[in-house]
């Protein structure tokens, strides 16, 4: 029998601990991860990028398995040094551990290697037994359209992404999402293959907006979705009309969608989704996600440990086999 080949559109925290199920529901597959480096910000001249190191780092065995992201083991000595310089922002706290894979990733940046190619040599060492792709190796910034506090008169501003989720907690309302630079980015080499190759195309539980909505926002990568023939499922981020971890209801807000797990269905729609899972206790959405057109199933989706993971991946590919059938 050949080799399954999974492509996975991927966040950061959710995406990755999706991943370590899927490779524990079908060690043998042939995964490609398709990375959102919409979250990706410039500190301290470094190139830090959120969601392909939390992938990295989580089927690699470096996680910090409490947060769901940064190192294990670490240590913040040039976090204090810096405050104590009065470098900012001191609410992005990158550790010393970390600090190093910015270091060697900017450093080849600089060097002239895409971003793809750095990727792929930093996961050399970190071995996480899939091959993950960024979406772009242009540069792409998700931003948030906020209310401007400090502005006299009534006035809007946009904030990084990192700003409005980290320093912000999502406090404040969220009035447009805009990922800078998508418009004019191009797929990473390797994406879009992938997609047209893939047996099955997964959207895990992770941030429909600015993590899996950011990678579609890449011309060509929806279409490319769309056009597969490949069936498409996705996992809900939404339990109860909550999301799972995360502020995902913020945003969900700034782009008119209501935080069910029907909604983000429809978010989605029929045209890019074939199957849609649902919690159990959302068992009373898939009527209305079936009319949609969307073939939808109600099963656990509590990513408690690798093996309930697992069987939510297992139940990703039952429903795509379905779909197929």
């Amino acid at each position: 029998m050949p080799t399954q080949r999974i492509v996975v559109l991927a966040g950061g925290i959710g995406g990755a601990r999706f991943l370590r199920g899927l490779k524990s529901a079908v060690p043998g597959a042939d995964i490609t991860v398709i990375g959102n480096t919409g979250d990706d910000i410039h500190l301290f001249g470094l190139k830090v990028c959120p969601d392909l190191d939390t992938v990295m780092y989580t089927l690699g065995g470096g996680i910090h398995e409490e947060q769901g992201w940064g190192r294990a083991g670490e240590s913040f000595a040039v976090k204090e040094e810096l405050a104590a310089y009065g470098v900012g922002p001191e609410w992005f706290g990158l550790g010393d551990r970390d600090f190093a894979t910015h270091i060697v990733r900017t450093q080849m940046l600089a060097a002239g290697y895409p971003l793809s190619a750095v990727t792929e040599a930093l996961c050399e060492r970190w071995r996480p037994g899939v091959r993950l792709l960024p979406m772009s190796d242009d540069r792409v910034e998700t931003h948030v359209l906020i209310d401007d506090l400090d502005a006299g008169a009534p006035a809007r501003k946009a904030v990084h992404f990192q700003e409005y989720w980290v320093r912000l907690r999502a406090g404040v309302p969220a009035h447009a999402i805009i990922p800078v630079g998508a418009e004019e980015a191009k797929p990473a080499p390797g994406v879009l293959e992938a997609i047209a190759a893939a047996d099955v195309i997964l959207f895990p539980p992770s941030n429909p907006v600015v993590s899996i909505g950011t990678v579609l926002a890449v011309p060509g990568v929806r279409e490319a979705v769309a056009a597969a023939s490949a069936p498409v499922v996705g996992l809900s981020p939404i339990v109860g009309d909550a999301p799972v971890r995360g502020m995902a209801d913020k945003v969900l807000a700034a782009v008119g969608v209501e935080s069910t797990a029907a909604a983000v269905a429809g978010h989605y729609g029929s045209g890019l989704l074939d199957g849609w899972l649902v919690d159990t206790v959302d068992a009373g959405a898939v009527e209305a996600v079936e009319a949609a057109g969307i073939r939808c199933r109600a099963v656990p989706l509590m990513m408690t440990d690798t093996e309930a993971t697992a069987a939510m991946a297992r139940e990703a590919l039952a429903l795509a086999e379905e779909v197929r059938a």
